[in-house]
């Protein structure tokens, strides 16, 4: 037998997905990545480990979704350096859309459009981002599908996105922060707060005084209107802060902190053996705010409290060591941060915090339990039956353990916690289980999102892509259902059921994201739904075209060399999945303009000639036909 007959029946047995050769590279990486942990405790978890294709559970779940049928869930993917977010049908994986946000969409217009250049607003000289975390907002901490929140690590940004119509509506850029990664929304009684964290310290201000001064390095924890989307304070804290996670109060928020040293090399950062969670009360600083207790940093009119120290704004909790994710039981007892470089997870009891900031207890006090876990333990998920899930980075795989077993250990009662472990491929970094960020976690999918894939698929060349596994945990027993590529680089994502969210198929006239268009049409005496016209004043000029499958209003329209023109166009159209596009060819020009919405481009008419314009998106059997000519008189 030769070898590609081998590989052959490797992979027909399964040895694909557990043998040591399919493996064998983790060796290394793991032995790399002890040396950097706090202890070594967890070490023996890497054995412990159960293969990824384990017989099915019984009455295990079932996710074949045949053709035609609909997803039970909707997964909200967050892309990394893509900077849209992907929408998948789970169980499915199925992608069904993408919502630019951060990018520039050819296939939508994103970012140019005048609508999505008014809500770019100044940066929209930014034509890329990283956006790692997508979170939905609640009401009485189970999500309401009203909007998803979602930040740019790259450059400082928060965005919101409506989910009737998918599209993001609202963007602001942070002051004073560098880069935000950690993000969070308010749970209880309803989003009211999105809590973003500074990721990196910088002198505040950051204009250009103490460059190489270290110590006049410092972040900023903020807090913004969910629903002006405007910035209504910020904490002025200790250290580089990672990810967040709020209560179900109201009350508290957290944040892991993976430099407490205030270090810029990577030796200083790893210096101590703890760092922090640090928390923060919410009422306590709005008070502050309110009585004026508070600086603004030059050149800034945001509000920013002092939480630096001994303060009434905010507790250091010690932790080991550069802690990562945070997560917050459905239950509400209890914040669980990760520790990355310790084989540990610190499990912190919230009903503790109101006594933390009262100095009733002491900051370890409310530290309840400190479960051994294995190597690199970065995020952790829930299935609302009191188990947590965590993912080992280092030991590529997701270990399965109870939550009230941990604390009874913690407190010095023989009982093993850990329930199981399954090798993921490979170096797992967020998970998320469906519900599980709110009160209602069902504990039937868990997602993990894989930073590396190896051999699970064809080469492509250097850049690999990462892999997504979606492990069925209704059952006493994980089991790995599905595995996929996803390209560069979904970083977090969140499942929820499909009745909790309600897009619309066709816009509504009234909706505000065309009001702009809708103010231009009045001025100039136009009735969107039903001119066609050109209107000029001065050099600029907006040309109004309805488009009605198969044609548009108007088959040509005349401009002159130099002219600033704004195409204004309207889908009559009242069916639900016709949509229309405007393009124009040797301009640059494209545009999605779905059922009954209106949408709108600016550009400058510098060619001369004869230039089409045609529909992009396929309505009609005569799609082909449907075009018009822009003329361009020479200067």
């Amino acid at each position: 037998m030769n070898e590609t007959d081998k590989s052959k029946q490797a992979v027909s047995a399964g040895e694909n997905i557990t043998s040591p050769a399919r493996r064998r590279f983790l060796g290394s990486t793991a032995a790399v990545g002890a040396a950097g942990l706090a202890g070594a405790a967890g070490m023996g978890a890497m054995t412990r480990s159960t293969p990824a294709h384990a017989a099915p559970a019984k009455g295990g779940l079932n996710y074949h979704i045949a053709p035609g049928e609909l997803d039970t869930y909707y997964g909200f993917w967050s892309s990394g350096q893509s900077g849209e977010v992907r929408i998948m049908g789970v169980p499915s994986m199925r992608e069904l859309a993408r919502i630019p946000v951060f990018n520039r969409c050819s296939a939508t217009g994103w970012g140019q459009t005048n609508e999505s250049l008014a809500v770019l607003g100044d940066s929209a000289k930014f034509q890329n981002g990283d956006l790692h975390h997508v979170h939905m907002s609640y009401t009485d901490g189970k999500y309401d599908g009203r909007y998803l929140y979602v930040h740019d690590k790259l450059n400082t940004r928060v965005a919101r996105i409506r989910l009737d119509i998918m599209r993001c509506d609202k963007m602001v850029t942070v002051p004073n922060a560098h880069a935000i990664h950690g993000l969070r929304v308010q749970k209880a009684p309803k989003t009211g707060y999105v809590f973003a964290n500074g990721e990196n310290i910088v002198p505040l201000p950051n204009d250009g005084r103490h460059l190489d001064e270290p110590e006049h390095y410092w972040s900023v924890f903020t807090g913004i209107d969910g629903e002006s989307m405007e910035i209504k304070w910020q904490v002025w804290v200790d250290g580089n802060l990672d990810n967040c996670n709020a209560d179900y109060s109201g009350r508290f928020a957290a944040s892991t902190c993976f430099n407490a040293e205030r270090g810029v090399t990577l030796a200083d950062k790893m210096r101590f053996e703890r760092d922090w969670v640090v928390v923060f009360d919410i009422h306590a600083i709005e008070r502050a705010v309110a009585n004026g207790d508070f600086i603004k940093i030059d050149g800034c009119e945001v509000p920013v409290v002092d939480g630096r120290g001994k303060n009434p704004y905010t507790r250091y909790i010690p932790i080991p060591k550069n802690p990562h994710g945070i997560n917050a039981t459905p239950d509400g007892k209890y914040l669980i941060a990760n520790g990355k470089l310790s084989p540990t997870c610190s499990v912190i009891d919230t009903r503790m915090l109101p006594d933390l900031f009262e100095d009733k207890v002491e900051l370890r006090d409310v530290v309840v339990a400190e479960p051994e876990l294995g190597l690199g333990p970065l995020h952790t998920t829930y299935d609302g039956r009191g188990n947590a899930y965590t993912t080992l980075f280092i030991d590529s795989q997701v270990v399965k353990w109870n939550v009230e077993d941990a604390i009874r250990h913690y407190k010095g009662e023989q009982v093993d916690y850990i329930r199981q472990k399954i090798d993921v491929h490979y170096q797992p970094g967020h998970l998320n289980a469906s519900l599980a960020e709110s009160s209602e976690a069902d504990g039937q999918w868990l997602m993990v999102l894989s930073k590396f894939s190896k051999d699970r698929f064809l080469p492509v060349g250097p850049l690999h892509p990462e892999c997504d596994q979606l492990i069925d945990i209704s059952g006493d027993e994980m089991r790995l259902v599905h595995d996929g590529p996803a390209f560069a680089e979904p970083h977090d994502c969140i499942i929820v059921r499909a009745d909790q969210v309600k897009p619309m198929a066709i816009y509504k006239r009234d909706d505000p994201y065309f009001a702009q268009c809708r103010a231009w049409a009045e001025e100039d005496g136009v009735i969107l739904e039903r001119h066609n016209r050109v209107v000029r004043n001065g050099n600029k000029v907006r040309v109004y075209l309805t488009a009605i499958a198969p044609e548009y209003g108007m088959d040509k329209f005349t401009v002159k060399q130099g002219d600033e023109v704004t195409v204004i166009v309207t889908n009559l159209d009242r069916i639900e999945d016709l949509s229309h596009g405007f393009a124009i060819i040797n301009y640059g020009v494209s545009m999605e303009v779905n059922p009954q919405q209106t949408s709108s481009v600016t550009f400058v008419a510098d060619k001369p000639g004869v230039y089409w314009y045609f529909c992009t998106w396929f309505c009609h059997a005569l799609h082909m036909e449907m075009a018009g000519r822009m003329l361009v008189e020479p200067a």
